[in-house]
């Protein structure tokens, strides 16, 4: 079949939308009807060259919409099911697997390398040439093909863009407190970066009942922003490091048990954990370039029992944590709705990068069946 999709030609480049050829689902394999898909930050790092991409490649990977046909052997879902996709499906064999560690699989990220999918092929192409996928999804599209194990069934009153968003920012956000930190009542807590995935470890902090909620972020405006979404108090990147992580040791009267860092950024890595006291934690959720390095004060990790946490998808499983998180969404504990600030058809998606990166939206959304 054909799709109208957007294409990276080649890193540093420009994405086109033009048509390409997608192929039928294989053995294990969906096909999406694609309605909406976020503009995520990881996707700029496969335009900038901070993630490699093989290309030419479609990005995207925030989808949402409606299966339309399934491969042999595909159990999970049926036509007609609303899904939210998922990047990070899994084996279920492997050792990471079978430590119940999915989001870590050792089958499916070298797999996603390939910029293929779980079998290393794609089903994408352009004169008979291959068009390689971005992270099994290449949700910048009419319709995708994707492994079964990305596709998670939703309600069908389920807003589409909301749904896609908990594809990737809103799950990566929300596990990293609930998943991965395992954030209590009464904990302190401070994020650090207040875009889309940190505003989404806000509100899950706080629907927790951490006190305070502090959000760090170097703009005034992401600060103000992020108390309408709960935080208590707002603290503007001073400078350094140090100064930054003094400030939310003050705000927090003492350090936080627990900083979400949310930017990828080595400095802002640093701050979240000379801000935690005693037993704290720093959780690190943004993506660094790969040859960043991070130094950290040794004395202080025995001393004072400080931790640096990993968190890779919120440590979360789609299968259980999408229905979750969607749940309290439709109960108004999670105002996810809030996050998406601009809705742009895919022939604008450059435009919704310099939103991005501009700062003006939290979420840009592309609604592709506009």
């Amino acid at each position: 079949m054909k799709v109208r999709a957007a294409v990276l030609e080649h890193t540093g480049g420009l994405l086109e939308v033009q048509e390409l050829d997608l192929a039928p689902p294989g053995p294990a394999e969906v096909l999406v009807r694609l309605a909406a898909s976020g503009v995520c930050h990881s996707d700029f790092n496969a335009i900038d060259g901070t993630a490699e991409t093989r290309c030419p490649a479609v990005l995207g990977h925030e989808g949402a919409g409606v299966v339309e046909a399934i491969g042999p052997g595909v159990t999970r879902v049926g036509v007609g099911d609303h899904v939210a996709l998922s990047w990070a499906p899994s084996c279920g064999s492997c050792g990471e697997c079978l430590r119940e560690l999915p989001q870590l699989c050792s089958a499916a990220w070298p797999a996603m390398g390939t910029g293929g999918l779980m079998d290393g092929t794609t089903r994408l192409s352009r004169s008979g040439d291959p068009v390689y996928h971005y992270s099994f999804l290449s949700t910048f599209a009419d319709a995708c093909v994707v492994p079964e194990k990305s596709c998670v069934p939703i309600p069908t009153d389920i807003p589409f863009a909301v749904a896609g968003l908990v594809g990737c920012a809103v799950t990566t956000g929300v596990g990293a407190v609930w998943r991965t930190a395992g954030v209590r009542p009464g904990d302190r807590v401070a994020i650090i970066g207040c875009g889309g995935v940190g505003l989404s470890a806000l509100m899950a902090a706080v629907a927790v009942g951490a006190e305070p909620v502090i959000a760090v972020d170097a703009t005034a405006t992401k600060l103000d922003t992020a108390r309408t979404f709960g935080a208590s108090d707002g603290v503007l990147w001073a400078g350094s490091a140090e100064a930054t992580a003094e400030a939310i040791r003050d705000a927090s009267g003492g350090g936080v048990d627990y900083a979400i860092e949310a930017t990828g950024r080595p400095e802002a890595m640093t701050a979240a954990f000379l801000s935690t006291r005693a037993r704290g934690a720093a959780v690190l959720i943004g993506i660094p370039r790969e040859d960043a390095v991070l130094t950290l004060p040794a004395l202080s990790i025995p001393r004072m029992e400080r931790r640096v946490l990993g968190s890779i998808y919120g440590s979360s499983r789609p299968e259980r944590d999408f229905g979750t998180t969607l749940a309290l969404y439709q109960a108004g504990r999670l105002p996810l709705d809030r996050l998406v600030s601009h809705h742009l058809p895919l022939e604008e998606v450059a435009r919704g990068f310099e939103l991005m990166r501009s700062g003006e939206a939290l979420r840009v959304v592309l609604d592709l069946n506009a």
